[in-house]
């Protein structure tokens, strides 16, 4: 299918609402946006709009099941639910949208799947991937740190937050937290997926991201064999793309003009005033 501007992509049993800007993927090189634990097509703001046209390539964004207006997620979600969606339901979704060739862009959780996809696939058509502040193993700060929102979530304040974003603002919540509060969660590590993702990587990371510290950045630099390059914003935490959102399109128009430039599809860009040539 070539997808409209917004919509819904019908993966039974799963119905997942999208947000498609600028060039379709038969015209040119796609990012497809892959959102945090509490994220959806809405909770990504402007961004993708300013990457589009910060790159003029195509940007796809959709809500993963039980997430923003889309259907089908089921409960309780595995602690593997990472690894489900990377083999199981992404490429799914890059098949039902006519995927070409182009970049992962992912936050937080969608970075993690991001990365298993490209260490688990052989995919040749992803190109490179964007990864804003990753988990790659879990550490007791972040742990921490969502146990602090399910007391909030429990206490009402930020269940009201999060119910203009999704549909089913329990089955979001609990799709998030419940795997990653299960003990068993502790034991989880895709380092090893690190080392067979054969494209070049741009980490984001906030310096005072609440939910992981920069050993995050250096397991990749220690266990990747592909290019890996960084840009630690000492003004963010957490979302790079709402706390230092200039830093983090200049970061990332840089890296995905370079990298395709490389592919020598250049010529299908426009010129991003936020990088230099």
């Amino acid at each position: 299918m070539t997808p409209t501007d917004t919509g819904f992509l019908d993966l039974p049993p799963m119905r997942l609402e999208y947000r498609m800007i600028g060039p379709r993927p038969e015209a040119a090189p796609t990012i497809v946006m892959l959102h945090e634990g509490l994220g959806s097509v809405a909770l990504w703001g402007t961004f993708p709009v300013k990457l589009a046209a910060a790159t003029g390539a195509g940007v796809f964004v959709y809500s993963r099941a039980g997430y923003g207006k889309s259907g089908g997620g089921k409960l309780p979600r595995s602690v593997r639910f990472m690894h489900e969606e990377a083999t199981e339901t992404l490429p799914r979704v890059l098949d039902a949208i006519g995927f070409q060739r182009g970049i992962l862009f992912g936050h937080s959780d969608g970075a993690s799947i991001a990365a298993i996809y490209a260490g688990s696939v052989q995919d040749h058509r992803v190109r490179g991937l964007v990864l804003i502040a990753p988990h790659f193993f879990t550490e007791d700060m972040g742990i921490a740190e969502i146990e602090r929102a399910r007391a909030a979530f429990d206490a009402g304040t930020l269940r009201d937050k999060l119910k203009r974003w999704h549909a089913d603002v329990d089955c979001a919540f609990r799709s998030w937290s419940e795997p990653w509060l299960d003990p068993e969660f502790r034991k989880w590590d895709i380092t090893d997926a690190l080392g067979y993702i054969r494209v070049p990587i741009l980490i984001v990371q906030g310096e005072n991201d609440q939910y992981g510290t920069l050993r995050q950045v250096e397991a990749a630099q220690e266990q990747c064999f592909c290019p890996v390059e960084t840009a630690i914003l000492p003004d963010a935490r957490h979302d790079p793309c709402r706390e230092a959102p200039e830093q983090t399109l200049r970061a990332a128009a840089d890296f995905i003009h370079r990298l395709f430039r490389d592919h020598h599809e250049g010529e299908k860009f426009v010129t991003s005033p936020l990088v230099a040539t």
